[in-house]
């Protein structure tokens, strides 16, 4: 289940200062992951790596409860995947259909992702923060639960395409279940399921039923935390070690490496945006 593996860890590049350095300054990298790589080693840490931030925390027997490195990405992998996710010329990222129905989405070749979750689970701000890099890109953010109605397909040049999926639970759309239901099973091009809990709250009883619906039709997915940015340090390592224990002992086609994100702070953002860039073969 794990992701292909990739080159330097963060923990040897982390000791690296110099190679970190240099990063900064290829004209491969983004201005905006630049910046990044001249945090304060705390502080870079804490938005790239969020799940070891909170590793501290924990007691030493305690630590081998969570699955931290099994997705690894060095910066310069996390580097390479910012660039896909950034908008230029020769790599255009667009908004190209929604749908309501399967036979009405677009037949587009590319490998593909979905993002299902709970209304209100702040979906649509994580697709946003994902897409930061491409400003243009227009992704509709409600503070009214199930503003979602549709699924929304969002191309990202010649690698892959992010589909947006209507909210389940409170104020969702009547078809829901056959809308998303048909997706699931048929879509053959589908490469990950990323299904988002919020991090205040934890796993709640509609989102058992979406896990049922991953487990029942064997697709790969992986729980992303949502809002970490709300909750305190002990709340949310107390969340983090019971999804975790939930992952380790109730699920087979969940990947066992959970990631916490924050759309406020972008918090975990990189790293998702890198293993995004795994799954559909653009880290190769």
């Amino acid at each position: 289940m794990a992701a292909p593996g990739l080159r330097l860890g963060a923990e040897r590049l982390f000791a690296m200062p110099g190679v970190l350095e240099l990063l900064s300054r290829s004209n491969s990298t983004s201005q905006a992951f630049a910046e990044v790589l001249r945090l304060p080693k705390q502080q870079m840490r804490k938005l790239l790596y969020p799940l070891q931030e909170v590793e501290r925390f924990l007691a030493p027997d305690r630590r081998q409860d969570l699955h931290l490195r099994i997705f690894d990405p060095s910066p310069e992998d996390i580097a390479r995947a910012d660039n896909v996710f950034t908008a230029t010329k020769g790599n255009r990222i667009d908004c190209v259909s929604s749908a309501v129905r399967i036979d009405h989405a677009p037949d587009l070749p590319r490998p593909e992702v979905c993002f299902i979750g709970r209304s209100n689970v702040g979906k649509s701000s994580l697709i946003k923060a994902l897409f930061s890099l491409a400003p243009e890109v227009e992704v509709r953010v409600s503070k009214k639960p199930g503003h979602t109605k549709k699924m929304n397909f969002f191309k990202v040049g010649k690698h892959f395409t992010v589909v947006d999926m209507p909210g389940y639970g409170y104020r969702a759309p009547e078809d829901f279940v056959d809308m998303v239901e048909t997706y699931l099973k048929e879509r053959r091009n589908l490469k990950r399921t990323f299904l988002l809990v919020d991090s205040v709250v934890g796993i709640q009883k509609t989102d058992n039923i979406a896990i049922e619906m991953c487990e029942e039709f064997a697709l790969p997915y992986v729980i992303v935390l949502t809002k970490i940015d709300k909750s305190s340090k002990g709340h949310l390592l107390k969340q983090v070690l019971q999804i975790q224990k939930f992952v380790n002992t109730k699920t087979q086609g969940c990947f066992p490496q959970l990631f916490p994100v924050s759309s406020v702070t972008f918090s975990g953002i990189h790293l998702l945006r890198s293993f995004i860039a795994s799954v559909t073969g653009n880290l190769d």
